[in-house]
């Protein structure tokens, strides 16, 4: 093992150290305990680099298959199994990567069950399931000819992997073509959230271009860090070859880019001296237009300092372009603005670490590259340089330089963890407001049923029908509720106990609100001070706590039922505890639980008379209602944001 390859695994496993800090942290305390995201920037570095980048710089696998099997260029060869390896761990980091970013991670396997056949996002999902098996598959032959493996049942199995190996690849091109143009077509519905510079109808065909261009410079990346690192033999012959075919291909893309945007107005009207258009000139010059230009010249790309750093802009380029697109010209509120946490680029550090060590690991010990890493005929040294030999006992000599890396690494990252990783996060409070009465009329829907609609007083209006608007959290998307309707289809007030299930003394059909007095988390509906009042204060306790031995706690006290015995409505559809009051849901959950039931109960028992669409989120939540607001009341909602929560 040379110094260089000494020195770049010790910085490796070190990042895999500081990795298994972060992974512990994200798993046991959730997202919010590691990353920054929030409603407004729900997808961050993750998605943008590990999943959109990775399978960009993953693409060599098929760009090379094609070109040595479908194309027939088999001076190219060589460069075929380390592409596909890089591909198959490419796609595998992006699984992992995916694990992180879920926020229930173990339902990753939906796709195959949930087919979502008008989803392009389901489409991505299934191209690269498919085609992670096509690269095992094409990668399997590599593993099988070790001599370990040399047994006649796999060496069948490696026979047949070889006659089969042109219709893999042309699953394989198929199936990248889709699904690297497809991460494009995510983006077509966000016309108004993507800056225009990025966004484009063509955006399928510039994600798909432009993965060719960046594959074909990533195998050129490969072998010269394979040469500098493992002492691989350079092709540069070859490697000028796929230099001139990146200048065409990225040439193409940065053309098809500019005119795409001068063809519809956008290029005159956006270019100007905004940081957006700095950003983009920037990032269309490293990532095409530069490296293209020097790649045409001869001089440039013969040379190993040519191809390198003509590659090294490529990478660097089209990383920032899929970062672009998916953050950084990705519109969000300025207050709710996004930036990765350290223990975000952490993980994304540590999982291409783990997969650099895992591509050495495996042209250290199989055929991937002709001249190096061939088995061993024999056993190996019994002394390894990276071994702590000459500080421990021979016993004890097993610590090894990586391990000590690793672990002191993962210490220093324990020790920079923010409270909230460590702890959990404490849920932020989020009272509750009261509804307000305003005046609204119903409307027809397109698609049957009826929706209501505020009336703007201001305007002359005529007055219309009260109805409450729901918004407890005063987030500027308000749901209108006509309660005389509710009233009258449930004979009246003898009806009122259904939603106003629980009265608190002294009080007839208690606001929801004031129970469930924070718009997520639960809360005790329990006021120690009130009865503590009412019970002639301290000489009262007895009353609730009669074992006086015992400690005076919620869970010793008398139960609630035996005082409060008709604060719950006969009518309600909420149980009655049975001894001791549990916390009131938050304010949405107690919302949702109520309404939808009662919805999904109605359109099962009489279909015929109601609307089709009553178990439908947008029955009560009309997404037009914010901009509705903010026309009749601009200063009640000016200061939110458009992608306030919901």
């Amino acid at each position: 093992m040379n110094r260089r390859l000494l020195i770049l695994k010790t910085a490796l496993w070190a990042l895999v150290g500081v990795l298994a800090v972060v992974t512990v942290a994200r798993f046991v305390n959730g997202l919010g305990a590691v990353t920054n995201l929030s409603d407004a920037a729900p997808w961050g570095l993750w998605i943008g680099f590990d999943v959109m980048g990775g399978v960009a710089l993953a693409a060599g696998g098929f760009v090379i298959a094609a070109t040595v099997y479908i194309f027939g260029l088999e001076r190219y060869r060589p460069f075929v199994r380390p592409a596909i390896l890089t591909a198959f761990l490419g796609y595998v980091a992006v699984a992992i990567g995916l694990l992180y970013d879920l926020g229930v991670p173990w339902h990753i396997w939906y796709p195959v069950r949930y087919w979502q056949y008008h989803s392009a996002l389901f489409e991505v999902a299934a191209c690269v399931i498919l085609y992670l098996t096509v690269l095992t598959l094409e990668f399997a032959p590599v593993v099988l000819e070790h001599p370990l493996f040399d047994k006649p049942l796999l060496q069948k199995v490696l026979s047949a992997l070889r006659r089969v190996t042109i219709p893999l690849v042309i699953a394989g091109i198929v199936l990248s073509t889709l699904h690297q143009s497809s991460l494009g077509s995510l983006f077509l519905i966000t016309p108004y959230r993507l800056h225009p510079l990025w966004y484009s109808p063509i955006m399928y065909v510039l994600f798909f271009i432009s993965a060719v261009g960046l594959g074909l410079m990533m195998v050129t990346v490969e072998s010269l860090l394979a040469a500098f690192f493992l002492d691989h033999k350079v092709h540069k012959r070859l490697l000028s070859g796929l230099g001139l075919a990146a200048a065409a291909v990225l040439g193409s893309y940065a053309v098809l880019r500019v005119g795409d945007l001068a063809v519809r107005g956008v290029l005159t009207s956006y270019l100007d001296s905004s940081w957006q258009s700095l950003l983009f000139v920037s990032e269309l010059a490293i990532s095409a237009i530069i490296p293209a230009g020097l790649l045409l010249i001869r001089r440039v790309r013969s040379s190993i300092g040519g191809l390198a750093l003509c590659s090294a802009l490529t990478v660097l380029g089209m990383v920032m372009y899929r970062l672009d697109v998916a953050i950084i010209a990705f519109a969000r509120p300025e207050h709710l603005a996004y930036f990765p946490s350290w223990m975000e680029f952490a993980v994304t550090l540590g999982i291409v670490a783990t997969f650099i060590l895992i591509f050495i690991f495996f042209v250290e010990n199989f055929r991937v590259y002709e001249d190096i890493g061939r088995p061993a005929a024999g056993p190996g040294p019994s002394h390894d340089p990276a071994t702590l030999h000459a500080l421990l006992p021979h016993r004890l000599a097993l610590p090894r330089r990586f391990s000590l890396a690793a672990i002191a690494a993962a210490a220093v990252a324990v020790v920079f963890l923010p409270q909230q990783a460590i702890t959990g996060v404490v849920p932020a409070s989020t009272p509750v407001a009261a509804s307000r009465t305003v005046d609204g009329v119903p409307v027809r829907r397109d698609g049957g049923g009826r929706k209501l609609q505020l009336l703007d007083r201001i305007d002359g209006v005529p007055e219309g029908m009260p109805f409450l608007m729901i918004d407890g959290n005063r987030n500027g998307y308000p749901v209108l509720f006509d309660h005389k309707a509710h009233e009258a289809r449930l004979e009246s007030d003898r009806s009122c106990g259904i939603c106003h299930h629980i009265d608190k003394p002294f009080d007839r059909n208690t606001a929801c609100f004031e129970c469930h007095g924070d718009m997520y988390e639960p809360v005790s509906i329990f006021d120690h001070a009130s009865h503590v009042a009412q019970l002639e204060g301290n000489a009262g306790c007895i009353q609730c706590h009669e074992q006086q031995a015992m400690e005076k706690t919620a869970e010793t006290a008398t139960a609630c039922a035996e005082c409060h015995a008709d604060l719950v409505s006969p009518l309600s559809l909420v149980e009655a505890p049975a001894d001791r009051w549990r916390d009131a849901v938050g304010y949405m959950e107690a919302m949702h639980g109520l309404c939808v039931h009662c919805h999904e109960a109605s359109l099962a028992e009489d279909p015929e008379n109601v609307p089709a669409a009553l178990d439908r989120c947008d029955t009560c939540h009309d997404a037009d209602r914010p901009i509705e607001l903010q026309r009749m009341a601009p200063h009640a909602t000016a200061d939110r944001g458009e992608g306030a929560g919901q």
